[in-house]
């Protein structure tokens, strides 16, 4: 028995050594390697085989398919596959190429207004505080996080830091930026705390890789949100009410769409998408004229394009709600809209590389103990109030990821429910200096500041 245990432990520790070793190898071969592909044409094709894949499979009635995504979301798929594409096949990068950029500034905004177009404001009323607790509790649980991460790994593992103390904080504080508001914050924080270049190069690769990792965890638990919420023993209700409301919507204005139909779709989608462009273009160079006031109330966020872009695409979209525009629902609004979210998934996965986790190693360690930190003061709140895992997921991503990923992991649990993610994450934006600049003061007391 003894003899039997002994090999079980050597061959363990082998494939463990082998593992650790490929990886290692891995991340050696592609840190400084140009991808294989620069051309974008040749990306998104890639990006799109690789969605036909997933979708066509996702749809055979095979028993070994059905089984398998029973347990792996597609829509984890949809964004880890790319991924691999980074790293460590080193085919195509994020870094490289601009498809992210386009699927951020021009198809996330038309999905806005397609997903807010057949929203419902009276369900999401019905939501009730839980939606919002659980927003806050997932703001609180980054602030909090932020100086017990460092007080932790100061106790357990003090030589994993690779920087000084006063550059540990003031680098995480640009992460605190982001994980509550978005890049605008995360910019401001930069500015703020006069983050070095490289430094602040390293924390968006931190910010990155550690946000996307726990977002596959959400798109996983969308999932298995029903045996989630059998476990918080939370009512789940109300969200199952406004997905029966808007699907009944969806089927009472459902029609097979014409060539005219889809064009007029389509032309309303990027119509508000060049108007929020126009009003961006306006709007953010004049606030950013007062940059005194702003940095006075800690406002930089208000002088950022991409803010107002959504906000402007939000805004109009849950306006033509209210208007004749949204039978375009019936013609399908939503499914061209999470085509949109589709892409810009992928495109997300293909900035992800996995390889530099072995390259800031203590960063990295720093990173997953403020995010578990996260969420256990999100699971504690939820258990205590009995909210949904939705709330849950939603709360943690309207920080965290903000409008590029909040809709996404909304829609995980159901595409009507996008517009949902989308108005958390504008109030993320609103609140993500704020918070930051209260993370950065804690987590410089806890580096001895």
């Amino acid at each position: 028995m003894l003899r039997v245990s002994e090999k079980k432990h050597n061959f363990m520790g082998r494939t463990t050594f082998m593992i650790q070793t490929l990886f290692l190898f891995f991340a050696d071969k592609t840190s400084d390697a140009n991808p294989i592909f620069t051309n974008d044409a040749i990306v998104l094709g890639l990006l799109m085989l690789i969605l036909a894949g997933i979708f066509y499979t996702h749809s055979l009635k095979t028993n070994f398919w059905q089984t398998f995504y029973r347990y792996v979301p597609a829509l984890l798929l949809c964004y880890f596959l790319p991924a691999l594409l980074n790293w460590p096949l080193n085919l195509a990068s994020g870094d490289v190429s601009q498809l992210y950029f386009v699927a951020s500034r021009y198809l996330l905004p038309a999905s806005l207004v397609l997903l807010c177009l057949a929203i419902d404001f009276k369900g999401i009323i019905r939501l009730g505080p839980k939606a919002l607790i659980m927003f806050f509790a997932a703001t609180f649980g980054i602030i909090l996080g932020g100086p017990i991460a460092i007080l932790f790994v100061k106790w357990v593992a003090p030589d994993v830091i690779p920087v000084s103390m006063d550059e540990l904080w003031k680098g995480m504080s640009t992460i605190a930026g982001s994980w509550i508001g978005g890049g605008a914050n995360q910019t401001a924080m930069k500015e703020i705390f006069e983050v070095p270049d490289n430094l602040f190069g390293t924390m968006i690769i931190v910010d990155v890789v550690v946000a996307n990792i726990w977002m596959a965890f959400l798109l996983y638990g969308a999932n298995i949100s029903d045996r989630v919420d059998k476990v918080l023993k939370a009512d789940n209700s109300a969200i199952k009410d406004l997905e029966k409301r808007m699907s009944d919507y969806s089927e009472s204005v459902k029609k097979t769409p014409t060539m005219t139909d889809t064009i007029v779709l389509l032309g309303v989608a990027f119509g508000v998408v060049a108007l929020a462009h126009f009003g961006s273009d306006i709007i953010a160079p004049a606030v950013g004229k007062h940059e005194a006031f702003l940095e006075k109330f800690k406002l930089q966020s208000l002088s950022s394009g991409f803010f107002w872009l959504i906000v402007i695409a939000t805004t109009v979209g849950v306006g033509l709600s209210f208007t004749r525009f949204r039978k375009l629902e019936g013609v399908g609004a939503t499914r061209i809209g999470s085509v949109f979210i589709y892409i810009l998934v992928a495109t997300i996965g293909l900035k992800m590389n996995l390889g530099e986790v072995f390259n800031n190693l203590g960063l990295f360690a720093i990173g997953i103990v403020w995010m578990l930190i996260h969420i256990a003061i999100l699971l504690l709140v939820a258990k205590l109030i009995r909210a949904p895992f939705f709330f849950v997921a939603v709360g943690s991503q309207a920080n965290v990821g903000g409008a590029a990923s909040a809709p996404i992991v909304a829609s995980a649990f159901n595409p009507s429910l996008a517009s949902v993610g989308i108005l958390m994450a504008v109030l993320g934006y609103a609140l993500g200096t704020y918070g930051a600049i209260i993370c950065a003061q804690l987590m410089n007391l806890a580096a001895g500041g």
